[in-house]
């Protein structure tokens, strides 16, 4: 209470300094205090604005969390105390309160309670405030609190009734529970020393059996407390031998004992969540596991009550808690409160919806009051159709169950029936316009209400009803569902309209008619007449044959569509045969053309050649050997030689250099650990070892830079960074999408692919994220802070990415990550359909759709009659390996031959080739063919 009057002061002179009081030593007439005044005003005004901002916000989204926060948080700021406390009232009715926003909100309250009316007000938000979570902090402000009504009637019995309450729930806290223990014992030491006789009389025996009551509360105080595990458990033990005038019991000193083993085994668990960062999921569930084990109820309860309280949007782990509390303490206080918190904290989670009714039930909590609940529920705002369709389904089985279906008639029965057709309608419009999708393809409702109908009621009329409604939906198709029927008009129907639903099956059915028809004939076998058993032989075989036909014609129009990709295969492989042939005839003819001009003194020797190196071409057939020499000046990743002219003519020729002269630069996979990938880089990059290498040292020392090169000596838009350590290679895969001259730079880790086939480096998940939003159709001018302004006014935003082709050029795709799924589930119900720069924009939860893997049987057969490549070296076959030979005198490669148990069978032809050996011919006999030609 003191610091509470020390607070009341410090406002009260911050006020008075605000408007000048002279006694605060204000001085109004000062310029500086009237520029501060008015920059106040506006500050002021800002604040107002952003009030009305916010609250208006709040009237089109009451779910939106963060703008509660920002509002409450600008009204405690400008002292609007009636606003503040309606903005916080409306917060709490929506969502449970954090410890901090309970500790403010009783503080300003308590500042202002000074009647006993207001004290009243202050217990019944304390009461409110431990509900929502667990926290030691607020019992123990609330028992404080209680003590200062201690003059009231009553009030000792009631300031010990808050303390047994706080120790039921937060005592056996590990951490904070001293704290509890330590404040109730000085509340009833305190009542010790009123209660002393005054020095020099004798108590009479009233007092003396006050005293005694009084020395026996605190005695039991200590007791307890030491057996239980609480940290600076040895300073309580000896604090009780000090106080203590008695020697301490046997068995205080066993359980305390007791208690000192238990605490050995719970600190690795402390520690471990005290290292932890948040949300410390995995050490809470390692704790929890511990505690499961040990078996006891209470403590169990605490530790899943701590996890909830740093993890109160994950439903998974709300969901265990309700199951823990439905089947082990089955407390109905408890287990509703319990269920009401995590449906108010999780309310997208239809999961906890459905555990909520049922335990409402299963306590025997009132009719209407579930029946609002379960309204609740259809307004929380669910992120998929089915979500809708299973909350309608537990709340049809609970109607169900309250029928007493020996009446012909009765209210719960006629209820049942309206919350059928209710959840038909429901699906059929409201979810259906909002997913585009019913949820319920296969009319699961509308089964189990012609089931119940027929069963429970014995009006199969209406069963029929239902089930001709069933079919008109697009399932008369399917056979499974033809049977259904048939299996329920088989229990509970005729033989007749068992025999009538089979002949409409046998006519509808698509997808295994084979099975309706067997299922006829077996009906009519058992039951049917002769008459009946030749219309269903007809019937069948009418059917089949039909069905036959049908799949013929669609195998055969299959095959036809086969055909014609396979004919555009060819036909465009053909294409680009005769394109390759064709540029390859003209690059033939400029050879030929410059050998005849340089050949006029003698023929195509080898031995001129080798005297005249400086006069090769690239038309020339020893093309492979200066690609090699290029090669070799190049390197594999780097230029290890001078550039290359652009126009070699100009410029004096260089002798041939041989391979030993310039080694290959080879990537070292032993270093792959400290080296990185980069791709994805500008073509036209000038420099680039030089620019990466300054683009990368941010990240740590550069080892080396490979960039590689082209034949031709350009840079081909990757290269392979290397560092002195592991770390800085860790770090510059955080560069990876960094924009580059315009192109979004990639960075990955080094890794041979020969090794590690199914090695695939990307970054974002490919599965389920609740917490974020999948948004297309948006303008490619859309910038990355524009879509945040759109997206933040309905949620905090951890992060957003604009998707980009390789060329970093926007593709109107986007994905927004929320802070948690109750945020992204209300952003989609609000941008849905929203039309920025005249696009409208498609909004939903992001669930990317699984990749289709290729077939390995066609794999397989592909890869058994691939035709083998033919081997030109590191780098395949260069432009200037023309055959300088004609075709006519080509020789026919050897065909390959099957091979059977691995022996390569060898043709007769083949033999007969090796035998006959072609006639040599000179150099002067192919230029004097050539020329003829």
């Amino acid at each position: 209470m003191a610091a509470a009057g020390a607070e009341a002061a410090a406002a009260e002179e911050e006020k008075r300094m605000a408007e000048g009081d002279p006694e605060s030593g204000g001085d109004s007439e000062d310029e500086g205090d009237s520029d501060s005044s008015g920059d106040g005003e506006d500050e002021e005004k800002e604040n107002e604005a952003e009030i009305q901002r916010l609250e208006e916000q709040l009237s089109i989204n009451a779910f939106d969390y963060n703008c509660h926060l920002d509002l409450i948080k600008l009204l405690r700021q400008e002292g609007e105390l009636v606003k503040l406390r309606r903005a916080r009232q409306k917060m709490s009715e929506l969502f449970p309160l954090t410890e901090e926003i309970w500790l403010d909100w009783l503080k300003d309250e308590i500042k202002m309670a000074s009647e006993v009316s207001e004290r009243e007000k202050v217990y019944e938000l304390f009461e409110r405030a431990v509900k929502d979570y667990i926290c030691p902090e607020i019992w123990l402000e609330y028992a404080q609190y209680s003590i200062g009504g201690i003059g009231q009637e009553g009030g000792i019995e009631k300031v010990r009734s808050i303390f047994e309450r706080a120790l039921t729930a937060v005592g056996l806290h590990v951490t904070k529970g001293t704290a509890l223990w330590e404040a109730y014992r000085e509340f009833e030491n305190a009542i010790l020393e009123t209660a002393q006789p005054a020095p020099g009389s004798v108590p009479s025996p009233e007092q003396q059996q006050m005293l005694c009551s009084q020395l026996e509360r605190i005695h039991t105080l200590f007791r307890r407390q030491l057996g239980i595990p609480l940290l600076d458990m040895e300073a309580s033990y000896a604090e009780y031998e000090e106080w203590s005038e008695d020697p301490i019991p046997e068995t205080t000193i066993k359980n305390y004992k007791k208690a000192l083993q238990q605490l050995e085994k719970c600190k690795p668990y402390e520690e471990a969540l005290l290292g932890a960062e948040t949300p410390k999921l995995a050490e809470y569930q390692a704790y929890i596991d511990f505690e499961m084990k040990a078996g006891d109820p209470a403590r169990i309860q605490l530790i899943y009550e701590r996890a909830l309280a740093e993890n109160c949007l994950v439903p998974d782990l709300w969901a265990r808690y309700n199951q823990y509390l439905d089947r082990q303490l089955k407390v109905k206080e408890l287990v509703l409160s319990a269920h009401d918190r995590a449906v108010r904290n999780c309310p997208w989670t239809v999961g906890l919806w459905i555990q909520y009714l049922l335990a409402m039930e299963r306590h025997g909590v009132d009719h209407c009051i579930i029946s609002d609940m379960f309204e609740k529920a259809l307004n929380a705002g669910f992120i998929q159709a089915t979500d809708y369709v299973e909350i309608w389904q537990a709340y049809l089985d609970y109607l169900r169950r309250r029928v007493d279906f020996t009446q012909d008639s009765s209210k719960e029965l006629e209820e049942l029936r309206s919350a059928f057709a209710r959840a038909v309608e429901y699906l059929k419009q409201e979810v259906e316009e909002r997913f585009s999708e019913s949820g319920d393809p296969s009319c699961t409702i509308m089964q189990n209400w012609a089931r119940v109908e027929a069963r429970l009621c014995n009006n199969m009329q209406k069963a029929r009803e239902l089930w001709d409604n069933i079919m008109t939906k697009g399932n008369a198709k399917y056979a499974n569902m033809w049977l259904e029927y048939y299996n329920l008009e088989r229990a509970h129907g005729d033989t007749q309209h068992c025999r009538k639903a089979l002949h409409r099956a046998v006519q509808c059915t698509s997808d295994y008619p084979e099975h309706v028809c067997e299922v006829l004939l077996t009906l009519e076998r058992i039951e049917g007449t002769l008459e009946d058993w030749d219309a269903a032989v007809q019937k069948t075989e009418n059917r089949l044959a039909r069905v036959n036909e049908q799949r013929a014609k669609a195998a055969e129009k299959e095959a036809a569509l086969a055909r014609q990709e396979e004919e555009k295969a060819e036909q465009r492989k053909q294409s680009r045969a005769e394109k390759k042939a064709s540029k390859k005839a003209k690059k033939n003819r400029i050879g030929e053309k410059r050998k005849a001009d340089d050949d006029d003194e003698g023929e195509w020797g080898q031995e001129e050649e080798e005297e005249q190196p400086s006069k090769r071409h690239k038309g020339d057939g020893d093309g492979l050997l200066l690609e090699e020499e290029m090669e070799l000046e190049t390197g594999l990743f780097g230029r290890s030689g001078p550039e290359k002219p652009d126009h070699p003519t100009n410029q004096k020729e260089k002798p041939s250099t041989s391979r030993k002269d310039v080694p290959k630069v080879l990537h070292d996979s032993s270093k792959d650990n400290i080296t990185v990938f980069v791709s994805n880089l500008s073509y036209n990059m000038t420099d680039p070892e030089v620019k990466l290498k300054e683009l990368f040292e941010s990240c740590g020392e550069v080892s080396q830079v490979r960039p590689v090169f082209s034949n031709k000596g350009t840079f081909r838009g990757y290269c392979y960074v290397e560092f002195k350590d592991e770390k800085s290679a860790l770090q510059a895969l955080g560069m990876d999408r960094k924009v580059v001259e315009g192109r979004p730079m990639f960075v990955s880790p080094c890794v041979d692919k020969n090794k590690n086939p199914d090695f695939k480096v990307f970054r974002y998940s490919t599965t389920l994220e609740k917490h974020k939003l999948f948004i297309s159709g948006l303008p490619f001018s859309c910038t990355k802070e524009e879509l945040e302004d759109i997206c933040k006014a309905h949620g905090n935003v951890k992060d957003i990415r604009l998707v980009t082709n390789r060329a970093g050029k926007p593709k109107g795709l986007a994905y927004v990550e929320y802070e948690n799924e109750a945020q992204a589930s209300q952003a989609v119900l609000k941008m849905d359909g929203l039309t920025i720069k005249e696009h409208v924009i498609k909004v939903a939860i992001s669930n990317p759709p699984l990749r289709k893997l290729p077939d390995k049987a066609e794999a397989g057969r592909a890869s058994q009659f691939a035709v083998p490549r033919q081997i030109y070296g590191a780098r395949g076959k260069g432009r200037t390996q023309l055959s300088m030979m004609p075709r006519a005198l080509q020789r026919q490669s050897n065909p390959v031959a099957k091979a059977e148990n691995g022996m390569v069978q060898n043709s007769p032809a083949t033999s007969s080739e090796r035998t006959e050996e072609p006639k040599k011919m000179s150099n002067a006999d192919f230029a004097k063919m050539l020329l003829n030609k």
